[in-house]
């Protein structure tokens, strides 16, 4: 799949270590960017990940740990990938727990996780990418949504997870609006059930959940420079998946 020149770009992917968060950066690092595999207790993965964006292309590939939900950490995050590749460029949260279970029956430290680490996280890392792109008059934020959060869907089964995601495309609405006139585009990309899924429902949209590659396609969308008047967007990835359907 061709992408966008991403070349001189320093890439932040968070939760990069594996899965989806992987998948995303390895295909930043194959145009050509250099990326920041970030992660927060999967330092193995991440290392692996980082070796294997070099090996793509990237320019350069390093990896920092930090726990999105604290403020310090967040800062420390940027520091270090400032540091050592530059100021960040490309920004995707993609970090956020996932509790498929009853709401009772959830510990009120996994209700607040859940959260915490999908939108506490992308608001997080978000504001602290915001100045220097805000200075540099260019940016790209891609947020990792659900798809149909925007209506409200809700359940109780990981009932916090469909009120996080919500909360992180209507984040998105609204980032797009206040970097309007700075160079900045804020998107959101939102699957439902993707190959490295958790559970898979009986019946699946196409008969398959989405790949890799299906998220990766609106990931480049966004990054193209051409791309630069479309913000506060979001691309459901979910192959015509009809919740409300009875």
């Amino acid at each position: 799949m061709d992408g966008p020149d991403l070349t001189g770009q320093t890439v932040l992917v968070t939760g990069a270590g594996r899965g989806v968060g992987r998948e995303l950066l390895l295909a930043t690092a194959d145009c050509g960017a250099k990326t920041a595999v970030h992660y927060h207790t999967s330092a193995d993965a991440a290392r692996e990940t980082a070796a294997d964006a070099r090996e793509r292309g990237a320019e350069a590939a390093t990896t920092v740990q930090a726990d999105v939900t604290d403020p310090d950490s967040v800062d420390g995050l940027f520091e270090t990938v400032e540091a050592e590749l530059g100021d960040v460029d490309v920004l995707v949260n993609n970090v956020g727990d996932f509790a498929p279970a009853h709401w009772e029956s959830l510990a009120f430290e996994t209700w607040n996780r859940v959260l915490e680490t999908n939108l506490n996280g992308t608001y997080l890392c978000s504001k602290r990418a915001l100045p220097a792109m805000r200075e540099n008059e260019y940016g790209r934020i891609v947020n990792i949504g659900y798809a149909s959060s925007e209506r409200a869907m809700v359940s109780p089964k990981n009932f916090p997870y469909f009120v996080a995601k919500t909360g992180v495309l209507m984040f998105t609405r609204m980032l797009a609006a206040d970097t309007a006139d700075d160079g900045i585009t804020v998107n959101a990309v939102s699957p439902y059930v993707v190959e490295n899924s958790d559970e898979f429902p009986a019946d699946l949209p196409r008969d398959r959940p989405a790949s890799f590659e299906d998220l990766i396609a609106p990931l480049y969308f966004f990054l193209d420079h051409d791309s630069e008047y479309v913000s506060g967007e979001n691309i459901e990835v979910d192959g015509g998946w009809l919740p409300e359907t009875v």
